[in-house]
C-alpha cells in the first residue's frame, strides 16, 4: 500500500486498523475505515449507499484484506476508494502477502539499544541506590521495553519505539546535565546528574501498562485510559523502591516528581509542572525528542515533485517547509569550491 502514488488504482494488501461507525448530519450511517501497512495509513469512507456498506459490518479489525482500490492524496490526508475487498487467504502468500510487512519496527537493533541504555545508567548514575532502582525496573521489564511502542500514534508508535525514544531522551539528558552543571556551579543543591538520568530512563515506564498490542495496532488498555502512564509509572517506581532499602525519602520524592511532571501541562497529562531543575531538563529532553520525531517523519515521506509544504495532516498540525518549488533548501547549497555551507 505504501508504494501507491496519487491517483493510482491497484490491487493491494492491507491491515484493517480501525472501523468507526457514525452518522451524517442527515442521520445516515457510515463507516470511517482505516487500512494500513508498516509505512502508511489510509482512510476509506464507506457511505450508506456504498455497495460494500452491508459487508463492512463483517470486516474484523486486526484482519488482513486484499483490496482493489484507488489511492488519493486529499486535503484530509491519504484516502482510498474501495471497489472490491476480501479477506486474505493462504494462497495470497504466493502473491507476495507477508503479515510481517504490516507492522512498523524501530530501525535500530533493540538488543543493542537496551544494552546501551543499561550502560548509560551504570556510567552516569553515581548513587548506588538510584542505580539499583533504575536497573531493577529495566531488567524486570526488559522484554516489554524492547517490544513496546512509545505511543498509540503520533511519535514512536511502532515496535521498539518506546526503547528508541527512551534511549534518545536519555542521551540528550546526559548532555544537558553535563552542560548545565558546568554552567551553574553555585546552585544549592547542585544539579544532580544521577537524578536527571534516572528521570529520563523512567519517565515513561508506566507505558508498559498503558499500551497493548491489540487487533494489529497499539491501543490503550482500560488502565491506560482511566489512570494513565504517569500515575502508573509513579506507582511502579514506588513499588520497586520498597525493595531498595538504601534509597532515601527525598531522593524518591524527586524521582516521582520527574515522572508526574514530565509532560509539563495538565492538558498534556501532567498534574503538576516541573518544580526542580532535574524535572525541567527531563521534560524538555522528552518534548524535543517527541516533536522532532514527528517533524522528521513528515520530511522522510516521499512528497510529490514540486511540493513546497507538507499538509497539516500531522501530529504537529502545521505545514512543514520542504523547499521552494520542492527543491532542496539553502542549507544544502554548495559554494564554488564544492564545500557544503554550514
Amino acid at each position: 500500500m505504501n508504494e501507491l502514488v496519487n491517483g493510482q488504482s491497484a490491487d493491494t494488501f492491507a491491515l484493517l486498523a480501525a472501523k468507526d461507525e457514525a452518522k451524517t448530519k442527515d442521520g445516515k450511517p457510515y463507516f470511517r475505515v482505516t487500512f494500513k501497512d508498516a509505512k502508511r495509513s489510509v482512510v476509506s469512507m464507506i457511505w450508506s449507499d456504498h455497495e460494500l456498506f452491508k459487508s463492512c459490518l463483517d470486516w474484523v479489525v486486526g484482519g488482513f484484506f486484499k483490496l482493489r482500490c484507488k489511492y488519493e492524496e486529499t486535503s484530509f490526508g491519504p484516502q482510498v476508494s474501495v471497489d472490491r475487498i476480501r479477506a486474505v487467504v493462504d494462497a495470497d502468500r504466493e502473491q507476495g502477502f507477508d503479515p510481517d510487512r504490516f507492522f512498523e519496527v524501530s530501525r535500530f537493533d533493540r538488543d543493542e539499544m537496551f544494552a546501551e541504555l543499561r550502560g548509560l545508567v551504570e556510567q552516569h548514575i553515581s548513587e548506588r541506590a538510584v542505580q539499583e532502582l533504575v536497573l531493577l525496573l529495566l531488567d524486570e521489564n526488559a522484554n516489554a521495553i524492547k517490544q513496546h511502542a512509545a505511543a498509540a500514534r503520533n511519535h514512536h508508535a511502532f515496535v521498539g519505539g518506546y526503547l528508541e525514544h527512551t534511549l534518545s531522551v536519555t542521551r540528550t539528558a546526559v548532555f544537558l546535565a553535563d552542560k548545565y552543571a558546568a554552567y551553574y556551579t553555585k546552585m544549592q543543591p547542585p544539579l544532580s546528574k544521577t537524578l536527571v538520568v534516572a528521570g529520563a530512563v523512567l519517565h515513561d515506564i508506566g507505558k508498559m501498562y498503558e499500551l497493548e498490542f491489540k487487533d494489529g495496532a497499539w491501543a490503550y488498555t482500560p488502565e491506560g485510559r482511566l489512570v494513565g502512564h504517569i500515575l502508573m509509572g509513579r506507582d511502579m517506581v514506588r513499588a520497586a523502591a520498597l525493595r531498595v532499602a538504601a534509597i532515601d525519602a527525598e531522593t524518591l520524592l524527586r524521582i516521582e516528581h520527574m515522572i508526574i511532571s514530565h509532560q509539563n501541562l495538565p492538558e498534556w497529562g501532567s498534574p503538576i509542572a516541573p518544580h526542580t531543575p532535574e524535572a525541567l531538563l527531563v521534560h524538555y529532553a522528552d518534548d524535543i525528542d517527541a516533536k522532532f520525531h514527528e517533524l522528521a517523519t513528515e520530511l522522510e515521506t516521499s512528497w510529490p515533485a514540486g511540493t513546497e509544504f507538507t499538509t497539516r495532516n500531522n501530529p504537529l498540525r502545521r505545514y512543514i517547509f520542504v523547499g521552494l518549488n520542492g527543491s532542496t533548501s539553502a542549507r544544502d547549497a554548495t559554494d564554488d569550491s564544492g564545500d557544503r555551507r554550514e
